[in-house]
């Protein structure tokens, strides 16, 4: 199932053009500043951001065979961490002055939230879409999140990839992730999401912005490991919240808990009904029997 949905950040290459002016580092060299053709309304669109967004694809098969590089400089199959635990993906380049560190902050901040951990439960595959960056950067990044989250054991779970501008694609392709180069500021415009896969390498589910509710995340990792990660509570827990695709949440799915309380109520029933019957049948019995004098 495809479900198409666009994510608009004017906002993000508004603050994207207003932090390549501020900091030096990123600055380009300067010259007249360049005024809007006549015409264009505020609200128009950067048209470079057209080509920016989430195209939801999802059950659909991540291309496994891809190779990359991770942080180590090793070269590695993105097959390789898929097999037996959900993974988590994100979509992020290491350079980035703003949204991909709002990003990375968030998730690591859910991730500390949760009971499952890094390595053993799931793993985080972090790909870098500028085909122009290195391991060493990876390799900081990593080293600042694993920080971070503050179980320094789970680092192997952890990857910090970089790779060819044909695997970048193709793998941003699959998970249905669109972003663009801005020449004008040297930065890249791009979605703020991650995606959470199967063990067998399906898109399961999509979360959107920098910061991502611990539980929404919780249930996302628990539905794409269909069983292997989790409690019993856990999986009850999915028949009463619900995925939107739209919003790439969970929201609490009022049927389903009618039709849990309509069966429940049908069992009690059900099992009164039988009680009932069952004690008719002995008090008979033993009428019957000291009628006949056998009892």
């Amino acid at each position: 199932m495809i479900v198409t949905t666009h994510l608009r950040i004017t906002t993000l290459a508004v603050l994207a053009v207003l932090m390549a002016g501020a900091a030096p580092a990123l600055a380009q060299p300067s010259g007249p500043m360049s005024v809007p053709p006549p015409g264009m309304a505020a609200g128009d669109q950067i048209p470079a951001l057209r080509d920016v967004g989430i195209d939801q694809k999802l059950d659909g098969p991540m291309p496994l065979d891809l190779t990359f590089t991770d942080e180590a400089g090793r070269d590695v199959r993105l097959g390789d961490y898929f097999g037996h635990k959900p993974v988590l993906l994100a979509f992020v380049y290491y350079e980035c002055p703003m949204l991909c560190t709002q990003v990375l902050n968030g998730l690591t901040g859910s991730l500390e939230a949760l009971s499952f951990d890094v390595g053993r439960d799931f793993e985080v595959v972090i790909v870098s879409f500028d085909p122009g960056e290195t391991p060493a950067l990876a390799a900081e990044k990593k080293r600042t999140y694993v920080r971070r989250y503050g179980r320094p054991e789970t680092a192997d779970g952890w990857h910090f990839l970089t790779g060819r501008e044909a695997s970048i694609r193709a793998l941003t392709d699959a998970a249905g992730f669109r972003y663009a180069y801005i020449e004008e500021t040297d930065l890249w415009a791009h979605p703020a999401s991650i995606l959470i896969a199967t063990p067998d390498g399906r898109v399961a589910r999509y979360l959107y912005g920098i910061e991502f509710a611990p539980v929404d995340l919780h249930l996302a990792l628990v539905e794409a490991a269909d069983g292997q990660v989790g409690t019993l509570v856990d999986q009850a827990l999915l028949y009463c919240f619900h995925y939107d695709p739209e919003t790439g949440t969970y929201g609490f799915y009022v049927m389903n808990l009618v039709r849990a309380a309509g069966i429940l109520t049908l069992v009690v029933m059900g099992g009164a009904i039988f009680l009932s019957l069952r004690r008719e049948r002995r008090r008979q019995h033993a009428v019957d029997g000291t009628a006949t004098g056998t009892r």
